[in-house]
């Protein structure tokens, strides 16, 4: 029986596999995260995902891995996850009015032969009050985001509209990495 390793502690990544009633074990890579600093942002999240998917790959050597990172780049810096609330009102109020790219990079690994991908998608903000940036901070939800939202919770109502897989940017584009899946012959 074949057997499927989603190596990521994300609770997006998990719900969004378990979404697609895929039977699959979660183990954590907990890698060292930094690469070369000379690779865009989508050789960046691709690098950092096989990375996660190989360290996973070690204890599971007959499985299908699955890795997966995502950035969120604003005028060709990354986002990261905030410091601390105040951090998340100023990139809320940078990202106000404007469109910015979520970019989820994704490995999966089994045995020798691997998928190395990414999915970028196009955010754009609707023109956000101080007191819409400020009831969302306090609601929490930013606090472990990258770009400071969720879009699949109360960051949605931040979101004027999207270009591209909003599953990108919940982290996990699922329907290109299930064909990815397919195509190294996992078989559901």
């Amino acid at each position: 029986m074949q057997h499927l390793v989603l190596a990521s502690g994300s609770p997006r990544r998990k719900e969004l596999l378990e979404n697609l009633k895929l039977s699959f074990d979660v183990s954590v890579s907990n890698i060292d995260e930094s690469v070369d600093e000379n690779f865009t942002p989508e050789e960046m999240v691709m690098q950092i995902a096989f990375n996660k998917a190989k360290a996973v790959s070690e204890q599971y050597p007959d499985s299908y891995i699955i890795g997966a990172d995502t950035a969120v780049l604003f005028q060709n810096q990354i986002l990261g996850k905030p410091k601390n609330e105040q951090e998340s009102i100023q990139v809320l109020k940078a990202l106000s009015n404007h469109t910015h790219e979520v970019i989820t990079g994704v490995a999966i690994i089994y045995n020798d032969t691997h998928s190395l991908f990414y999915e970028k998608t196009e955010v754009t903000f609707w023109d956000l009050s101080d007191e819409e940036i400020t009831d969302y901070v306090a609601s929490g939800e930013p606090k472990d985001k990258a770009g400071s939202y969720g879009i699949q919770e109360l960051g949605s109502s931040l979101v004027k509209h999207i270009k591209g897989d909003y599953f990108a940017v919940v982290g996990l584009p699922v329907s290109r990495t299930l064909r990815e899946l397919r195509k190294l012959g996992f078989k559901k």
